[in-house]
């Protein structure tokens, strides 16, 4: 598996998305990508499926060192009074002592970057995570977060074709963080565009293959696409076994907008 390094750390470059994969399936699910050779899985406590996860890991029966896992604190557990509880939680549902990586899920307007940025730094501090980053946070933000001392390895943001995210992409990159790219097919709305369908054609490669090898091209993005179909999870691993030329690569870009989303919201920061 290909890696992105930030700071001391070894991020696989291709993800499992688990947001609504969760009961006995669910974690059979994750089990089975585990073994297929995926080796780093993303769930948030807002997806509610964190003993899910660690019922996967479990079954999969896979080294822990081998499996990257990261989880992402609710938005209304970043203050000082819930945080560090919150992520014993986590820990507990995941039934691990640690987790590889630790992220504040969406900004609050209610807590100061510095004081959920503190509480981050706390929980790298007593074990709980390896690493530490964020999700959703604007040019301003990751400043804010920095200023505190904090070694932010990525900033998860939603990313594909269809959506400029250069500004954001070119200033962590000159900061020497990654940037996850999560709703990588937006959501499935661009399978189907005539672009990919016909660089599809000419790699002979699924839609999906094509926008994920996009992502990943770019310096210093991880892609974490989620299914619940094995053969697209298996799909998805192919990505790595061809390379788009310069050409398309330009062309996927261009048919990028500052505001073509498709995740509502939690919080809208507004970006830079």
């Amino acid at each position: 598996m290909h890696k992105v390094t930030s700071f001391n750390a070894e991020i696989p470059a291709l993800g499992m998305g688990t947001y609504t994969i969760n009961g006995n399936r669910g974690a059979q699910l994750i089990a089975k990508a585990l073994g297929m050779g995926y080796a780093y899985l993303d769930s948030a406590q807002m997806y509610d499926n964190e003993a899910d996860v660690g019922k996967g890991v479990k079954l999969s029966g896979q080294p822990r060192e081998d499996v990257f896992v990261l989880t992402k604190v609710h938005p209304e557990n970043i203050g000082k009074k819930d945080f560090l509880n919150s992520v014993e939680e986590s820990l507990r549902k995941l039934s691990l002592d640690h987790v590889d990586l630790l992220l504040i899920h969406w900004p609050n307007p209610n807590v100061p970057v510095v004081e959920s940025v503190g509480e981050l730094i706390k929980a790298k501090e007593r074990g709980y995570t390896r690493f530490i980053g964020v999700s959703n946070f604007n040019i301003a933000q990751i400043n804010a977060a920095l200023a505190t001392g904090a070694e932010i390895v990525t900033n998860q943001v939603e990313f594909h074709c269809l959506i400029d995210q250069r500004k954001v992409h070119e200033f962590l990159r000159g900061k020497g963080i990654s940037m996850t790219a999560y709703s990588p097919l937006g959501q499935g709305r661009l399978l189907g565009h005539p672009m990919l369908a016909s660089l599809a054609k000419k790699y002979d490669r699924s839609q999906a293959q094509i926008a994920l090898r996009w992502l990943v091209a770019h310096d210093g993005v991880i892609a974490i696409p989620r299914s619940s179909n094995e053969n697209r999870l298996t799909e998805n691993l192919g990505i790595f076994e061809f390379e788009l030329s310069e050409q398309d690569m330009k062309a996927l870009g261009s048919l990028s907008t500052p505001s073509q989303r498709f995740v509502d919201w939690y919080y809208s920061p507004q970006w830079d």
